[in-house]
């Protein structure tokens, strides 16, 4: 006797064919709340798309994720799109580490993508049937998903479901990052910072394909790591009264930093540690009475002055300190820099700062890390594998020209355009203005590779966005200082200068409000963008 098919059987062959099909008794959905989607409105900009607009895919409830048959690396990116988009969808989206699927799928495949996008690159294709993320890493699998993410209505954010139609357009997109180092900084010394403020952070910038947070972990304010070796650093000099106005109490154990570590290389996001010397490190001396010359510890500071602090260059003490500090945190490090601070050093004479700069870079090499370090670090001449962070508000260094042209790299942070507690306007409660008022527009119009006078595209490893804490308090102070200014340096590290263009870039932030607003971003309404 012949058996009739199941609807499911029935469902499976449609989907086979690629053709669109609605579950028996489903509701009708809604239409979208935001405008459909083109293939290039994502931030940071791609390299190449191609639309088709007959090739849009819509997800339903039998859509699944297909990763790489026997890699746990593209199953665990495949686990985090189906974590995220479960919620808003109300769709099971399973994850199938299988070669093939005759249902709807997102697919995210190891190999076969376009030869151009190398280790953080991937290429993305969409047709009827579903969407196809290919990559040489996970790591560009995951960027992959951070633009089907913003290719989705911006209902995807929202926790609850949504009764939302789920499209992506048609077409492909090839993409692949301009620079290897695209980071943001987060200063925790100034004011504490707590794990769960950090990691949702980190939640933040891995959406727009941030792969370094820089942690400043101390100061004259506060010192925020746990160092065995020298265990009051953080009982007391991240204690009670430590901070700017001594409001910002708290430290990280190396339980805590781990943790961090962790959710971070989960998301594709490296940490680098620093711990700025030999300036800098009044939270330290002030703790510790052997580390100052004359043996006395000056007072706690809770003010916001700088550049009056120096360890003391000819005691070898010191130099014990130091190395048990990097020793400790590169422990507990796995990637591959270790920032040593080295600006505004005032109290330190010019060869003081040499002898302390030729005896410590050594020890960050010592532990297996490479050493990085404010642009100042490049006036002692230092190995070519040292990386220099430029923060100037100008457009000529000779030190970083020469470092430049012996093969130093780069990290471009001019103050004027990347420091994220710059205020927006003369107007704007959080920030200071030192550097300059910068808006989204001064954040954007800039060349990481044109910046500073003979230190072109080949010297660049990266930018990065600073964010210091004088003024900040909350996580609120954080979101509403970065965005919208970090996507802009975050295009600037991604996209090709080619590619580089204003008006774009504002229409396609503007399109970025209706996501913050269900991720309950804090964010400045620049009125340079038009907002959704």
């Amino acid at each position: 006797m012949r058996r009739r098919p199941t609807t499911m059987t029935r469902l499976l062959a449609i989907a086979a064919l690629g053709l669109p099909f609605v579950l028996p008794g489903a509701p009708a959905v809604a239409t979208p709340t935001t405008p459909t989607r083109q293939l290039g409105e994502v931030i940071p900009a791609p390299v190449e798309t191609r639309p088709d607009a007959r090739g849009t895919f819509t997800l339903g409830r039998h859509t699944v994720i297909r990763t790489s048959p026997g890699s746990g690396a593209a199953w665990r990116v495949g686990r985090q799109l189906a974590e995220t988009l479960r919620p808003a969808t109300g769709y099971p989206l399973p994850v199938l580490p299988v070669r093939a699927t005759p249902l709807p799928e997102i697919a995210l495949l190891l190999g076969g993508a376009d030869a151009r996008v190398s280790q953080e690159g991937y290429q993305l294709d969409v047709t009827r049937r579903g969407v196809t993320i290919r990559a040489n890493t996970a790591a560009g699998l995951f960027a992959g998903t951070q633009t089907l993410r913003q290719l989705l209505p911006a209902e995807i954010e929202a926790s609850q479901r949504q009764r939302v139609t789920w499209s992506v357009p048609g077409g492909r997109i090839v993409d692949y990052p301009r620079f290897a180092y695209r980071g943001a900084m987060l200063d925790l010394a100034r004011h504490f910072h707590t794990v769960d403020e950090i990691t949702a952070y980190l939640d933040l910038l891995s959406q727009y394909k941030i792969n370094y947070l820089h942690l400043h972990l101390s100061d004259d304010q506060g010192w925020r790591i746990q160092i065995d070796s020298w265990p009051r650093l953080t009982t007391v000099g991240g204690g009670p009264g430590t901070g700017v106005d001594g409001v910002g109490p708290g430290y990280l154990t190396k339980a805590d930093y781990k943790a961090v570590v962790a959710y971070a290389a989960a998301r594709h996001i490296t940490i680098v540690p620093e711990i700025d010397m030999p300036g800098h490190t009044n939270a330290a001396q002030s703790t510790y009475a052997e580390l100052n010359c004359d043996g006395v510890a000056p007072a706690p500071r809770t003010d916001i002055a700088v550049g009056y602090s120096s360890l003391c260059i000819d005691d070898e003490l010191t130099y014990r300190f130091v190395e048990d500090v990097i020793r400790e945190l590169a422990a507990i490090t796995p990637g591959p820099f270790l920032h040593i601070g080295g600006d505004e050093a005032h109290a330190t004479t010019d060869e003081e700062y040499r002898t302390f700069m030729t005896r410590v870079l050594p020890l960050v090499a010592k532990y297996g890390k490479r050493a990085y370090g404010w642009n100042e670090v490049m006036q002692v001449d230092p190995p070519t594998d040292v990386v220099a962070q430029f923060w100037g508000t100008g457009t000529t260094n000779a030190d970083l020209a020469e470092a430049a042209a012996r093969g130093n790299k780069v990290v471009m942070s001019p103050a004027n355009k990347a420091y994220l507690d710059m205020k927006y306007d003369r107007n704007t409660r959080l920030g200071l203005s030192w550097a300059a008022y910068i808006e989204v527009r001064d954040a954007y119009d800039w060349d990481p590779a044109t910046r500073v006078a003979n230190v072109g595209e080949q010297s660049i490893l990266g930018v990065e966005a600073p964010l210091w804490s004088e003024t900040l308090r909350s996580l609120d102070d954080i979101e509403y200082m970065a965005f919208p200014r970090l996507p802009a340096i975050a295009e600037l590290g991604w996209s090709t200068a080619a590619s580089h263009d204003w008006e774009s870039f504002r229409t396609r932030l503007g399109e970025q409000a209706p996501r913050w607003r269900l991720q309950q971003v804090d964010f400045y309404p620049s009125p340079q963008v038009p907002w959704i």
